[in-house]
């Protein structure tokens, strides 16, 4: 990590940018008091949130600190984790969260290997209590996280702290170019800096950044063999084509309810956000009537991997599938014939499509895939996926898919071939950190 002098006016910014952070405190907190409303594991860790408390440490030493804000960084961090527990025996490794769902999957995917906490707003007190009290060796920002005030902390504190899988879109760099004198020091302060693409490497390096490039880390991530079963078994039994709608954002299940025609293929749905499953439960009701299923339905402690859930799923009555679970996407993807990729359809910038890819599933995009602009056009050019103008597009050319066995089956295997042909990158970043961290131990 470069120390780095700020300027008067970067001083400014930052102090500006500080206030806003304490003036807006109060809204947080009733922001957190309303999403525990729907989602109660929003009422964990308030005094971590606000930089007061956080639990004593569960092993001795110093940790290497990974920082992944939901659900997709915590995934793409995997490969990076077991690297590293792999590499450096005992170690002790800490991982910080925004959201609930991604302390979750982090309980889920690492159990009491690693430790969670959740990170604090980024108001300076805050911040640097977080530092003090893990006393971080070195630490790894994923992907987008850029936090000026906790990058402060650490360059005071002469901490290593790494950005790695990093991504910016250029919507995200027109947003950056509007208050460089806030992210141009905190960019400076990182090292080492590591793209997942040379485009986002080179809009980097118009904020003053330099960046290497060592690819996705997401192309890294194997799907969980249990939950690829799972989606198996709940494959229709007679057959019928299954399209699925993978993490949808909102106003997308409506445009693609309006498009869906009178077929025997069963439409799932999966929305990205747990606090939305109930509106779009409503939503598919109210086109499928008591042809919805939903998989909450099943029961907690039931798999659904029984034959009479497949069963259920092949009957003609059944006309939608509601995927109101969490962490069980490689099972949804397991079960379809073809994927299309939420977030894309309306300008959200598309969802990760790798994790399809790399179940051999064929995926169908819409006009938006701005988060994932390199990867979306490198999966069109393998023959992995196709793009459509919007949802009725989609639809149309999702059904076509499915229900030719010949095409399907193509696009399944270029699919896989562009999945291993982009793994590689958690050795690359790897190779980087590991003696940054011994440098620093």
């Amino acid at each position: 990590m470069t120390r780095v002098v700020e300027t008067l006016p970067q001083r400014a910014a930052r102090g500006f940018y500080s206030l806003a952070w304490y003036a807006g405190a109060p809204l947080a907190a009733a922001y957190l008091l309303w999403r525990s409303i729907r989602q109660p594991a929003y009422r964990r860790g308030w005094a971590s949130r606000f930089g007061l408390a956080w639990p004593p440490a569960s092993r001795p030493g110093r940790p290497v600190w990974i920082h992944a804000v939901s659900v997709g960084e915590t995934m793409a961090a995997r490969p990076l984790v077991e690297g590293l527990l792999a590499a450096r025996p005992g170690q002790r490794v800490l991982l910080s969260h925004m959201t609930p769902t991604g302390w979750e999957t982090g309980e889920r995917l690492f159990g009491d290997r690693v430790e969670r906490c959740l990170l604090p707003y980024d108001m300076p007190h805050a911040v640097s209590a977080f530092l003090r009290h893990y006393d971080p060796v070195a630490g790894v920002l994923m992907e987008t996280e850029l936090w000026p005030n906790l990058v402060a902390a650490a360059d005071v504190r002469g901490m290593p702290l790494a950005l790695v899988n990093a991504r910016l879109s250029p919507r995200s760099l027109a947003k950056a170019r509007r208050i460089l004198p806030l992210v141009a020091p905190a960019l400076a302060r990182l090292g080492p800096v590591i793209a997942q693409t040379e485009g986002d490497a080179a809009r980097l390096a118009e904020l003053g950044c330099e960046a290497s490039v060592a690819g996705n880390l997401k192309f890294d991530v194997h799907p969980d063999p249990a939950l690829v079963e799972r989606g198996r078994a709940w494959r229709p039994v007679p057959p019928r084509p299954v399209v699925l709608a993978a993490s949808t954002r909102d106003g997308e299940e409506v445009m693609l309810l309006d498009a869906w025609p009178r077929t025997e293929a069963l439409l799932a749905i999966v929305p990205r956000h747990p606090q939305r499953f109930e509106e779009v439960a409503r939503l598919m009701a109210a086109r499928f009537g008591t042809g919805l299923v939903r998989r909450s339905g099943l029961g907690e402690g039931d798999d659904g991997a029984g034959q009479a859930f497949a069963t259920r799923l092949a009957s003609a009555g059944t006309l939608g599938l509601l995927g109101d679970s969490m962490g069980e996407m490689p099972a949804y993807y397991a079960m379809a014939d073809v994927a299309i990729l939420g977030g894309s359809l309306a300008p959200f910038g598309g969802q990760n499509l790798i994790e399809a890819c790399a179940l051999g599933v064929p995926v169908v995009l819409g006009p938006h895939t701005f988060n994932f602009a390199e990867a979306a056009e490198q999966a069109i050019e393998a023959g992995a996926a196709l793009r459509v103008a919007d949802a009725a597009q989609a639809v149309a050319t999702a059904l076509e898919i499915a229900g030719d066995a010949p095409r399907r089956a193509r696009m399944g295997e270029r699919a896989l071939a562009f999945a291993g042909a982009h793994r590689g990158a958690s050795e690359r970043i790897l190779a980087r950190l590991l003696p940054l961290v011994d440098a620093a131990a």
